[in-house]
């Protein structure tokens, strides 16, 4: 089952990708702000649901805190790539990102004591492999590029946020595998069958906080939010709660493997990149895409 999450994980994260840079407007000032306000909405609809249809579930508000070190781990790493993603394609940035798949299983291993055998480091080094060698190659090209001085800095910029990015989220990836572990009772009134489901919940619901205080902040400062004009914002915030819906699950199972799959959300975004923001895959970057589809399917095979 959590192979299955980690899958859904990838795709929903790489269609959301495109949305993302859809929406993003890189010559208006709250554009990054907007797309936090409007996944924080769309996070705290589907928190409030749950806990609204979710039976026996004795959610404890508490846990909004408890959880906060992963959370934060997540949101903040996220607003720093919605603002990065307004200067470099997502071709670039995506695969770079995603290299805390990787780190993720390092820290997982270092930290949490978490077993792989050899078709699982396989799987997880071609992962690796993939994801850097295809970020290298979008950097390569970037720099290559006819930019002014101007335009370059805006890119290293978005460049480094999606090295931030990448950082954090595997700091978060490898906390939820020990916050998701029943046996470390790190969350408060929760069982073995309601863990992810509460954890999950805590995130959207600081999350929806965090929005809240974003949009006062806009308001505060005279911006303004046109709903008629956010519809991409508000297509990724939807694709980003169904990633991270099934994203907990899939950490919960085997944090060490599930790391480096959801990070080949990459690969989604590259080809979804080609087919809607016609751009496209030369020879060098169709070798990167085989290699961590292969990482997937030792994967898969190790899954069985």
């Amino acid at each position: 089952m959590w192979f299955i999450c980690a899958i859904m994980t990838a795709i929903g994260w790489g269609v959301a990708d495109i949305f993302y840079k859809k929406g993003a407007d890189p010559n208006e000032k709250y554009s990054h702000l907007k797309t936090c306000i409007f996944c924080g909405l769309v996070f705290g609809i589907h928190a409030i649901f749950t806990l609204l249809i979710t039976k026996d579930l004795g959610y404890d508000p508490i846990n909004i805190i408890k959880y906060a070190p992963v959370s934060l781990c997540y949101i903040i790493s996220m607003f720093l790539v919605f603002y990065g993603i307004k200067y470099i394609e997502d071709s670039i940035g995506s695969p770079v990102e995603n290299t805390s798949g990787s780190l993720t299983a390092i820290l997982c291993f270092i930290f949490l004591k978490q077993q792989i055998n050899a078709l699982q480091t396989i799987g997880i080094i071609l992962i690796a492999i993939g994801v850097i060698y295809l970020g290298v190659l979008e950097k390569r090209k970037s720099s290559n590029a006819d930019n002014n001085d101007k335009n370059k800095k805006k890119i290293f910029i978005g460049f480094m946020m999606a090295v931030v990015y990448s950082v954090l989220n595997a700091v978060g990836e490898t906390l939820d595998g020990y916050y998701l572990d029943i046996n470390n009772n790190m969350l408060s009134n929760v069982t073995e069958e309601t863990i992810e489901t509460v954890a999950n919940t805590s995130y959207e619901l600081l999350f929806l906080i965090f929005g809240v205080i974003l949009f006062l902040y806009i308001k505060a400062n005279k911006g303004t939010i046109n709903i008629k004009k956010q519809g991409w914002k508000i297509g990724a915030a939807c694709f980003e709660t169904f990633g991270q819906f099934m994203h907990v699950y899939a950490m919960s199972g085997n944090t060490i493997v599930a790391g480096p799959i959801v990070s080949s959300v990459c690969i989604v975004s590259v080809i979804l990149a080609r087919i809607f923001l016609k751009e496209k895959l030369d020879k060098q970057q169709y070798i990167s895409v085989f290699t961590v589809i292969s990482g997937i399917i030792c994967l898969a095979f190790a899954a069985v």
